[in-house]
C-alpha cells in the first residue's frame, strides 16, 4: 500500500503542479481521477481506494499521518519520537501507534507546516518551540541537536466536548460530597491548589470547578500556555506568558503578568 501512495502521489503531484491556485475540491477530482485510472491498472478493492483518497489528501493538504490521530476525538495526547516512533494516549493508557513517517524529513515538513501555521519557527538555532494548532491543541517541539534521536513532537490535544462535574462523578473520579463540598469553596473565593504530574487531569478538573465561579465575578488567568476554557466567565481576561524571540527578546514572565494582573481590578486571579 505504501509504495503504491508514493506512486500515486507523484502522479498527483505533477497534475496538480500546473495549477498556481487550487481548492480542496480540485484537489479531490484529480485525486479520484489518478485513482480511478490506477483501478484499470491493477485491481484495488473499494476499501483500499478509499484509503488511498483520504491518506494522500492529508499527505497533500494537511498533516500526512499525522491528521489521523489528530481527527479521532479518543486520543488525547500524540508523541512523536523521530520518524518511526509513535505513540498515543487513549482514555489513560498509552499505546505505540502501528504507523510512521516516510522519512526524517516528511516528519520536519509537517513540523515546519504547523509551527508556521502558528507564526512561529523553529530551526537548529532555536530548536524549542511551543505553539498551539487553529483547535487549541499545545504543540511542543525540540529538533537535533538537542534531540538526539531524531525531531521530537508532543500535541497536548483537548476534548471537544468540555467534561462537567457530572461527568467527573459518573466516572467516580470525585463522589458528591466532595463536589459539593469544592462548590462551597469556590464560591466563598478559598485559594484552592490543584497538583499533579503530566496528564493527571489538572487543567480538565480546573475548568470544572470553574464553573462555580459566580457570573458576576471578574476573573483573571495567567498561564504557561493558554489551555483553560472558562467559557461560564463573561469578565475574563486571559494571559499568557511570551517567550523570547530569535534574537532572544520580548519574553514576557510569569512574574510580569502577575503583577499586570494586580493593576486590572481582578476578584479572582488563577495562576497555571
Amino acid at each position: 500500500m505504501d509504495e503504491r501512495k508514493e506512486l500515486l502521489k507523484k502522479e498527483i503531484v505533477k497534475k496538480l503542479s500546473f495549477s498556481k491556485q487550487i481548492d480542496d475540491q480540485q484537489v479531490y477530482a484529480v485525486l479520484d481521477e489518478v485513482i480511478t485510472e490506477a483501478g484499470r491498472r491493477e485491481y484495488i478493492s473499494l476499501e483500499d481506494k478509499q484509503t488511498l483518497r483520504k491518506e494522500l489528501f492529508n499527505s497533500l493538504r494537511r498533516f500526512d499521518i499525522l491528521q489521523e490521530l489528530l481527527d479521532d476525538d479518543e486520543i488525547t495526547e500524540i508523541m512523536i519520537n523521530g520518524p518511526e516512533h509513535i505513540f498515543i494516549e487513549k482514555k489513560g493508557c498509552l499505546y505505540p501507534w502501528n504507523r510512521k513517517f516516510e522519512s526524517k524529513e516528511r516528519l520536519e515538513d509537517i513540523i515546519q507546516q504547523i509551527v508556521s501555521k502558528a507564526n512561529r519557527s523553529v530551526n537548529e538555532a532555536h530548536p524549542i518551540v511551543d505553539a498551539r494548532l487553529e483547535d487549541g491543541s499545545r504543540i511542543h517541539v525540540v529538533l537535533p541537536p538537542v534531540a538526539v534521536n531524531g525531531p521530537i513532537l508532543t500535541i497536548r490535544k483537548f476534548p471537544s466536548k468540555p467534561i462537567s462535574m457530572e461527568d467527573l462523578i459518573r466516572y467516580q473520579s470525585i463522589t458528591g460530597e466532595a463536589a459539593e463540598f469544592l462548590r462551597k469553596l469556590v464560591i466563598s473565593r478559598y485559594n484552592i491548589f490543584i497538583s499533579g504530574g503530566t496528564g493527571s487531569g489538572k487543567t480538565t478538573f480546573l475548568n470544572v470547578l470553574s464553573n462555580y465561579i459566580p457570573k458576576e465575578e471578574r476573573v483573571i488567568t495567567i498561564e504557561d500556555s493558554a489551555e483553560l476554557n472558562l467559557n461560564a466567565i463573561e469578565n475574563l481576561v486571559s494571559l499568557e506568558v511570551r517567550n523570547a524571540n530569535v534574537e532572544g527578546k520580548n519574553e514576557v514572565q510569569i512574574g510580569e503578568l502577575i503583577k499586570a494582573a494586580f493593576r486590572m481590578r481582578p476578584e479572582g486571579v488563577k495562576i497555571i
